[in-house]
Formats: structure tokens, sequence, C-alpha cells
């Protein structure tokens, strides 16, 4: 039997959560290392996922299948394709660096604390997210993806409602109120969904005998199995609207700005980068591969709520004045760019939005750290309390600038390479939500530079005389973000070797194909 790679990639933090829970209450500098530990190795696990994985090789490759509960059909079913593979490999490089951004966010306020356990807790949390994250890319059982969907809301729940942002917080009883009430919010937002996605997702047992990913595509292949058109578009939407309000997608989108602005810079991290990418992942392994019919049926209607999610989250970014809700904003803008290029139903815009899923997720990563060390030296994160940060703290700016032009998509760094291949894609097939689209890069320039300017330059303010540089712990969570968004913007080669082929399936089961070019003929 040959090892089980798959499982032991989510099984590997799953463990480190319950033994960095388990870590006494004295020993929180052990806990956290013993959380760094564990997440580095299973990026290890992650790299030889995708050393191993051919990329003209099977759909799904290091599968593994065992029975779970055989009275209702459901296994314990795993398998990875490029895209998978790759929001793997990006969940389990981001949790090290987010672990080490956090490294004193959870740390008792009493400094002779020793009967409770926060830090514990808090790493132990992150860890967990990790591994329902992971196995969530890896489940090819309808029902084990749905158990893991919502599973994952529960440790999300005590990050964003028991730790939340107390540089900005401490002491504030108004502040505790709002993050329990951002916390409820996530919950409840994503329980409604996920109970919509268990009624679809009995309907589809219902119509197909099975969970499994690959007895259905089986069956629709052979002819054997036939979904009536209105019960094919029913299960859509079910399975659709889950995964819309994990996204996040206009008007399913309230949410977000709040989690993000209450939780701590790592966790909303965590929110945005690693969790939300499930949405969009589902949308292409679960909606279009088991309702095809129904995606291209739906498809006019779901572009047009991505052009929307990418003009409104842009114009909201340009008004905030909370430097995390701008980033919040902002996310939901490229949501809805990869959301867009998914439903473009061409090559270039699924292969766009998957480099979109990862390269979102570095530049937000990146922004949004920096923008965490920024609040917490100033105990603010009001834009109009900051002013001439790069004159006393220039590292600490300079990368700000890195990230936020990342976020703008530069030409040159990670974004802008999957922004322009969603756009070509969108454009070929929808040109008028193309154009409509484009408006969203102007925007995100104007709240970019205006945030920098607002922040880094013109005269120091007071408040942040004194500000310190970053430090070499923070150095080391930024830097290697900046040279991924360098090295992927110059060559992003080795992503698109590994997500191209699962698009062109992805493409083969909609039964889609590129739109010719238009050529004029000469006069």
């Amino acid at each position: 039997m040959s090892f089980p790679l798959l499982t032991a990639t989510a099984a590997l933090p799953a463990l480190g959560a319950i033994a960095t829970a388990a870590v006494p209450a004295a020993r929180r500098t052990a806990a956290k290392w013993l959380a760094l530990l564990v997440s580095v190795a299973t990026l290890a696990l992650a790299a030889i996922q995708l050393v191993r994985f051919e990329p003209g090789g099977d759909r799904y490759q290091l599968t593994e299948s065992h029975a779970w509960i055989k009275d209702f059909g459901v296994r314990y079913e795993l398998g990875v394709d490029g895209i998978g593979a790759a929001l793997i490999g990006l969940t389990a490089l981001l949790i090290p660096f987010i672990i080490a951004a956090g490294w004193h966010d959870a740390d008792p306020l009493e400094t002779n604390s020793s009967r409770w356990r926060p830090t514990q807790g808090f790493f132990a949390l992150i860890l967990a997210v990790e591994a329902m994250v992971v196995l969530s890319f890896e489940a090819t059982d309808v029902f084990l993806f749905y158990i893991l969907f919502e599973a994952m809301l529960i440790p999300m729940y005590f990050l964003i409602g028991g730790f939340g942002d107390r540089a900005h917080s401490q002491g504030d009883e108004a502040a505790a109120t709002q993050r329990s009430y951002a916390a409820v919010k996530f919950l409840l937002y994503n329980l409604v969904g996920g109970l919509i996605m268990l009624a679809a997702v009995i309907g589809l047992y219902v119509v197909a005998g099975s969970f499994s990913l690959s007895e259905i595509a089986a069956a629709r292949a052979g002819g054997s199995l036939h979904m009536a058109t209105n019960t094919e578009r029913l299960l859509f939407l079910g399975f659709f609207f889950a995964f819309a309000v994990k996204a996040p997608l206009w008007p399913l989108h309230t949410w977000l700005p709040n989690a993000m602005g209450e939780a701590t810079a790592p966790v909303a991290v965590l929110i945005t980068a690693v969790v939300d990418k499930v949405g969009t992942f589902a949308m292409l392994r679960f909606c279009l591969q088991l309702f095809p019919e129904a995606s291209k049926w739906a498809t006019p209607v779901i572009v047009v709520l991505a052009v929307i999610s990418i003009i409104y989250g842009a114009l909201l970014a340009v008004g905030q004045r909370d430097i995390k809700r701008l980033v919040a904003y902002a996310s939901i803008s490229h949501f809805g760019f990869i959301i867009m290029g998914i439903f473009a139903m061409t090559s270039q815009g699924q292969s766009g939005a998957t480099l979109y899923m990862i390269n979102h997720g570095i530049s937000t990563a990146a922004l949004m750290l920096v923008a965490g060390f920024l609040i917490s030296r100033r105990g603010s994160r009001l834009i109009s309390d900051y002013g001439g940060v790069q004159k006393v703290a220039p590292v600490l700016a300079g990368t700000f600038l890195i990230g936020g032009l990342a976020t703008l998509s530069l030409p040159g760094l990670a974004p802008f390479v999957s922004e322009f291949l969603v756009l070509v894609g969108t454009f070929s097939r929808y040109p008028v939500a193309g154009v409509i689209a484009t408006l969203g890069i102007v925007l995100a320039a104007l709240y970019v530079l205006v945030l920098y300017q607002r922040t880094m330059t013109g005269p120091v303010k007071a408040e942040v005389q004194g500000m310190p540089d970053l430090k070499v712990r923070e150095l080391l969570v930024v830097a290697p973000l900046i040279a991924l968004l360098i090295f992927l913007g110059v060559y992003p080669k080795p992503l698109t070797d590994i997500v191209n082929p699962a698009v062109r399936q992805t493409m083969s089961d909609v039964q889609k194909k590129d739109p010719n070019p238009v050529v004029e003929a000469a006069k």
C-alpha cells in the first residue's frame, strides 16, 4: 500500500493543532514553535505533492478511497488535480507566515497568567483551519467536502470573535461587541449557505445515487445519468449559493469587511487568502463539473454579478477610512475578477481565475500583514492617523508599497498576469463585461495610491515620529512574499504548467471551446 500523502498533508496540521492546544499554559513560546514547525512540515508535504503531480497525467492523482458510511454511500475519497494541488501549495505556504506574523497576537494581557492558554488556542485554531482547508481541496466525495466546508466555520468563528485586533481595541467594550457581531455575522451567513447546499447535496444523491465525483462523471459519460433541466438548475443554485457566500460575491459579501476589520491581521489573511478560496475552487470543481448545462444557463447572470462585485468593491475601497476594511473591499473586487474568469467559459479566463486565486492570496497576505505591523505600532486602523511613515520607517513603507502595487496588478508583479488573462478571456466572449471590468483596474490604482500617499508620505505626524522600522521577524515574514510576487510576475510558467491541463478538462466538462478570433478582411 502506497504512502497516503494526501491524508498525511491534512492530518499533520490536525494532529499539530491537538498537540499545540495541549501544551501547558506556562509554555506559550513552546506552543508557538511547535505550531510553526508543524506548518513548515506541512509545507514540505505539500511541496512533495507538487513534485509528484504529473500535469499531463490522470485528472485526479495521488488518489485514496476508503469506505466511510456504507449505508449512505459516503466514502473517504481524495484526489488532486492541478488546481487543487496549486491551492494546497498556497495554503501550506501562507500558514507559516501567518503564524510568524501573529507571534504575539494572542499573548495573555496579564504577564503572570498561567491559568489560561489563549496563545495555545490561537495557534491550534489556525492549524485546525489549515487541516480542513487542505482536505477540502483534496476531497472528491461531495458529502466529505460538505462536512469540511461547514466544519471550518467553527475554528474561524473563534479566531474572529475571540482574538480581535487588540492594538486597536484593548479594553474597549464597544470594540469587543463589534468583534462578536462580526464573528456571528460570518457564522450565520456561511451557515445559511451551507444549509442550502446540504439540501442540494441530498438532492444530488437522490438523482445520481452517489456522492463520488468520479462515479457521477462516469455515469454521465456512459449515458446512465440524466438530470431533468429544472432539477439540474435547482441543484446548481443550491451549490452555487453556498460558494458565492464563501467567495464572497455581491450581494452576499457583507460579512467580509466586518470579519477582516475586527480580526487580527494574520486571521484576516487566513480568511481572504485561504478560506475564501474554497468557494471559488468549489465553483470549478463542483458547479461546472456536476452541473455543466445549468452552469451555462446561469453564466450571464453570474458574469453580471461578478462585474458588479468588481466595481462595487473598488468604489467602496476608494471611500474607506479604515486600512483593513479597505483591503477587505479590494478583495471583494478581486473575487469578482476570479468569478468572472471562471464563468467566462474560456481557457484564458479560467486559467487566469486559477492564477488569480493564488496570486491574490500572496499579494493580499503581503499587504495585510505589513498593514498589521503598521497598525500594531500606532494602535489605530484609521488612515487619517498616519502620515510621513516612509521617513521614519522606510523598509516598512517600501514593503507596503510593493504589496499595494501587487494589489493593483502592476505589470511585473504576479497578479498582473492573472488579471490580464481574466480580462482577455472575458472580452473574447462577453466584451461589454470585459470593458466595464477594466474600470476596476483604474479604481484599484486610485485606492492603493491614495492609501500610500495618506499614510506614508507628507509631513511626519507626531504620533508616528518614533515608529520603529520592521524587525527581523517581520522582515522574514514579508520578504519571501515580495520575492514570490516578483518571481511569479516575471515567470508564471511553473503555475500555468500545473493548472492548464485541469482547466482544459473543466472546459471539456461544460463542452465549451474558446471563441475563434474575429479577423476583419482586408479592403
